[in-house]
């Protein structure tokens, strides 16, 4: 049952990075880190308990989104969906996490929303989940005594559970230079766009001529986590892309996916569906009918 009363909760408001890495290793798991906090206040309002809130809205310069040719896309923790829309760089050489922003939600949430907090809520739902994951990259996670980069293949481990130890916060998201040829994108089947989807898929391949010399599937609402479709890419990756490969590709999914009934959608549509919409994001992506 939801509620517009939260429960009690400590609020803390560090104005450094410093500060909220020493409040992470003093207090670990009893911190609820928060960004945009539009996933989080709903689950406070349905029940969601925290003893301590930490808001990273204080944080300087965090909220960042920069693009160089050589080294790619780098987001800042506190970067929000909207900055990704307004970005031309985003928009011409990652089209995917661009079309997925472009989608996301609401404009008041859009601004709000950041593209870190929509990876680290560990949905399978997450648009920009499932555009990250077919793009790769990695997330910098900091702690007070150290860093580490954590591929994103690594990042969810459980439904709303993710890599992240409970010392560390996720200050930035990398994502490579796109080589000459690539291409992407992202498609979601939902009722409205203010809706969480019935399913996501993203793509991304490698282009040489016709031929697909390197790619990565991502599809979400399909398992307890976004996953990549390696049964899909191993049809699709060295091959030339064709109506055969194609629905070759969209066959296979079935050995990756495992969806199940919900409120938003039933296993059995999902699993029809699935292929088929596999098969227009890459023909979006390559822009062929």
């Amino acid at each position: 049952m939801s509620t517009r009363v939260l429960t009690d909760f400590d609020l803390v408001l560090p104005g450094s990075l410093s500060e909220a890495l020493d409040i992470l290793a003093q207090n670990g798991s009893a911190v609820t880190v928060v960004a945009g906090g539009t996933d989080i206040l709903v689950a406070m309002k349905a029940g969601f308990k925290a003893d301590m809130v930490m808001s990273l809205t204080a944080l300087p310069d965090l909220d960042y989104l920069d693009y160089d040719a050589s080294s790619g896309l780098r987001i800042g923790a506190n970067a929000s969906i909207a900055q990704v829309v307004d970005s031309a760089d985003v928009e011409r050489h990652y089209p995917a996490l661009w079309q997925a922003a472009k989608i996301f939600a609401t404009p008041q949430l859009r601004n709000t929303a950041t593209v870190v907090g929509n990876l680290l809520r560990g949905s399978p739902a997450g648009d920009c989940c499932a555009a990250v994951a077919a793009l790769g990259g990695s997330l910098t996670m900091a702690s007070a005594g150290s860093t580490r980069e954590l591929d994103i293949d690594d990042l969810w481990v459980a439904y709303g559970t993710t890599a992240r130890a409970d010392n560390e916060l996720a200050v930035e998201l990398k994502i490579p230079a796109p080589a000459a040829g690539r291409v992407s994108a992202f498609k979601r089947l939902t009722r409205v766009n203010e809706d969480l989807a019935k399913l996501n898929v993203a793509v991304s391949l490698q282009m040489d001529g016709s031929t697909c010399s390197d790619v990565r599937l991502a599809m979400g609402c399909v398992a307890p986590t976004m996953i990549r479709l390696p049964s899909a890419e191993a049809v699709l990756e060295g091959s030339e892309l064709n109506s055969e490969t194609l629905e070759k590709a969209a066959a296979a999914v079935q050995e990756d996916i495992s969806p199940i009934d919900d409120q938003r959608s039933t296993a059995e549509y999902r699993r029809g569906v699935a292929g088929v919409y596999l098969k227009r994001a890459v023909e979006q992506a390559c822009s062929i009918a």
